[in-house]
């Protein structure tokens, strides 16, 4: 049986020295915050810390009472004097509600020493507690803005994270059953959402819309209650997962959101788009920005590999997917040790020129949750596709045509560009469309890069994301001067289905010359015109000077497989093969109909479980 906060409280006064003077006990999520007025046990290994820990299985860290804090202009004089100078100081923060300080540094390693030495020297003079934070290579807004507010609402955050800690250990008896509800996502690519529930616990994984259309997901069936869900889990900030998270904080939901911190800022920048876009075209957004930043508020990141309680029966854990930026592989220990759920989202099981592949080494997954985009088909390898890609832009480069590559904003963008930038491509590649703000994020986060990328910036002193080749089209009157140009050139652009944003106004540009190349390099969706125009469509009609008139596709089309962030049949086998803990269920999700199918009946044959491909609105019960 759990610990209720009580119980823990008075464990750790017990098992504390009579002379450490506490000020305060209190939660932040599932953390435990001493606060001390004993200047002598500030910044240093504390023994009782460590066994307390491995008692109670808890995360405790002990913190000055704000009280004994240096004054700020103090305390930012000596840490500008301590810490060296080549970490490059940009910004410090204060927190005093959590006697916290923020430094922004250009190389947080140098900030931080040897083990942590520098800080720990610096915290032991000041007495507040320090965090250091990579400034973006590339400047970005977006998490410039979201430190900001982050820091303005420190003294709410103080409070919710309090709060969130008491409900998650408020006590709990027994876990008697395990069930998910399918509300979006099943047996489609789009509005991905599931309910996992307990008799004590709701958690809601994913909450997307259906990009191109007004599709959510069935949150009004019986058992979604916005005011009961405990937790929100998002496994990456790409639309189809994310989309409708921003609503339900704007509707009544106040619990916290997992993720990890470059998915919280890229939901941010994609939900800002996608209101804006709906906005620019007459639409009716589904909520404001004021959903966005009340999901920020609420949010808490956590890193991979980190475990966190959520509920008072389950225990989080967020690993590599693979896919893009900050893409998590959620697992979930329901119980004592009674059953556990893993959550793929969208995953890779490669390696690309980004990511590291997916990770596997779960100690136990009894149901696995597992993607089907690519189930069914079968993939060139990767060293295959990148000669490919690279051989149709050299081709139209030649012929001094333009390649327009439609993508996601967060995912194939950065990764063609990583590809172009390592061939020693010398042409400019122009981005447009929200890409240089979602690289800005890429480069304040590059410890979630892959193990050979890291290398490359870190170690070799390349960053392929700064190269010159790399133009930023800011303006319609720049896109129109990027098209009609005669330099040749590659141009990526939003959206990548072609069902909006800019790529679809360069469509119109350069659709009738032969000389240029519409080249795919994603998913391209039932219904989309990016399909239609896969399948061989010769004439599109498309609004220009606000009529709509028919184009020609006169222009070379290619596709390029085996860039996918998603992973094919062969991935998918390989994958389960790989797993530590063997499962006792697959559910298919995250693929047209026929693909999920296909797929839970391969996997079945291959692996001898219960497999299944659910609808949307099918509950299952999982123990």
């Amino acid at each position: 049986m759990e610990l209720t906060t009580k119980e823990i409280f008075k464990k750790i006064k017990e098992g504390l020295p009579k002379d450490l003077k506490i000020s305060e006990i209190r939660f932040e999520g599932c953390e435990i915050i001493i606060y001390t007025k004993s200047k002598e046990y500030i910044g240093k290994e504390l023994p009782f810390i460590k066994e307390l820990v491995s008692q109670l299985k808890k995360r405790i860290i002990i913190r000055p009472d704000p009280s004994l804090c240096r004054p700020p202009e103090e305390a930012e004089q000596v840490i500008k004097e301590m810490l060296p100078k080549e970490a490059g100081i940009k910004e410090i923060n204060f927190q005093p509600e959590f006697a916290l300080i923020t430094v922004e540094v250009e190389k947080p390693g140098v900030a931080i020493g040897k083990g942590g030495e520098i800080l720990r020297k610096i915290k032991r003079e000041i007495l507040w507690d320090i965090r250091v934070k990579r400034v973006p290579a590339i400047p970005s807004e977006v998490v410039k803005t979201l430190r900001e507010m982050l820091y303005r609402e420190s003294a709410f955050r103080k409070e919710f994270l309090d709060k969130v800690g008491r409900r998650i250990h408020s006590g709990w008896k027994e876990t008697e059953w395990i069930r998910i509800t399918a509300l979006g996502g099943f047996r489609e690519v789009g509005r991905s959402c599931l309910l996992l529930q307990t008799p004590e616990s709701k958690v809601l994984l994913d909450c997307g819309i259906k990009p191109g259309t007004n599709e959510f997901p069935y949150l009004s069936v019986p058992e979604f209650d916005i005011k009961s869900i405990d937790a929100i889990v998002l496994s990456h900030a790409h639309l189809d997962h994310c989309g409708l998270i921003p609503y339900l904080y704007e509707f009544g939901y106040e619990g916290p959101l997992y993720c990890t911190t470059p998915t919280r800022d890229l939901m941010v920048l994609l939900c800002m788009d996608y209101i804006e876009l709906l906005q620019k075209e007459g639409g009716k957004a589904p909520y404001s920005t004021k959903g966005i930043k009340e999901a920020v508020k609420r949010c808490i990141t956590l890193e991979y590999g980190e475990v966190s309680d959520i509920t008072p029966d389950m225990r989080l854990t967020l690993f590599n997917a693979g896919h893009i930026l900050g893409s998590s592989i959620i697992h979930i220990h329901i119980g004592e040790g009674l059953h556990n759920v893993v959550y793929t989202g969208d995953f890779k099981f490669e390696r690309s020129s980004l990511f590291d592949p997916a990770s596997y080494n779960f100690q136990r997954c009894e149901t696995i949750i597992t993607e089907s985009t690519y189930g069914m088909d079968k993939m060139p390898l990767r060293n295959e596709a990148e000669k490919n890609l690279m051989k149709i832009v050299s081709e139209t480069i030649e012929k001094r045509g333009k390649v327009l590559i439609p993508v996601f904003a967060v995912g194939r963008a950065q990764d063609i560009m990583v590809i172009l930038a390592k061939h020693g491509f010398e042409f400019p590649v122009y981005l447009d469309g929200m890409l240089w703000d979602a690289l800005a994020i890429h480069t304040a986060y590059p410890e979630y890069l892959g193990k050979e990328l890291q290398k490359m910036i870190f170690k070799e002193g390349f960053n392929p994301f700064l190269c010159d080749i790399f133009k930023r089209v800011g303006s319609a009157s720049e896109r129109k001067s990027v098209a009609e140009s005669e330099e040749p050139c590659v141009i990526l652009a939003t959206s990548g289905m072609l069902t909006g944003g800019p790529a679809i106004e360069y469509l119109k540009y350069l659709a009738e010359d032969e000389k240029n190349t519409l080249l795919f390099v994603g998913y391209q969706a039932e219904g989309t015109l990016g399909r239609r125009i896969q399948k061989g469509w010769k004439e599109i009609p498309m609004e220009v000077n606000g009529k709509k008139v028919p184009v020609k596709i006169k222009c070379r089309v290619e596709t390029v497989e085996g860039l996918s962030g998603h992973s094919d049949q062969r991935q998918i086998i390989n994958y389960f093969k790989r797993l530590k803990s063997k499962p006792q269920r697959i559910l298919c999700n995250h693929g047209e109909n026929s693909k999920c199918i296909g797929l839970a009946s391969v996997l079945h044959k291959l692996f001898k479980v219960e497999t299944l491909a659910p609808k949307n609105l099918e509950t299952i019960r999982l123990k």
